[in-house]
């Protein structure tokens, strides 16, 4: 059975302050994101036309320890199965590490490498924890 897609990023900040972060996704992930993403219930998303349209669901939020995201709805331009998303969980969990700080770790259960997106999908998240959520909480 293939495995799904998981991504982490250390970064010298609190639990706490690297959940907020998460639940901002307009910041890090795209701008174009409306609705609420902070607690358990809140549904946010975004509609990129010709690229990419999703919806998602907080299915989970501990603060300072795991937040997950069900997808709802998702359409993207480059596969042909435009299923493949939905019904797959996004998955932050967060971590104290030896280094005083914190790692995060994204998995994107249900991306595996059988999908049509797997390579586009997880190079995007890859860079989105390992660049722009990390910028976003190491700048000042």
């Amino acid at each position: 059975m293939a495995q799904s897609f998981s991504t982490d990023v250390e970064v010298r900040t609190t639990p706490d302050e690297a959940f907020a972060a998460i639940t901002r996704p307009h910041v890090w992930w795209n701008p174009e994101i409306e609705g609420r993403s902070e607690t358990a219930g809140d549904e946010f998303g975004f509609d990129m036309p010709g690229l990419h349209q999703t919806r998602l669901r907080v299915t989970e939020a501990i603060p300072g320890r795991r937040m997950v995201w069900h997808v709802l709805e998702n359409h993207f331009s480059f596969v042909e199965d435009q299923e493949e998303w939905v019904g797959t969980d996004i998955v932050f969990d967060v971590a104290s590490n030896a280094e005083g700080g914190v790692t995060i770790t994204l998995t994107h259960v249900g991306l595996v490498p059988e999908l049509e997106c797997h390579n586009v999908c997880s190079g995007a998240w890859t860079d989105l924890v390992g660049t722009s959520l990390r910028n976003m909480l190491t700048s000042a």
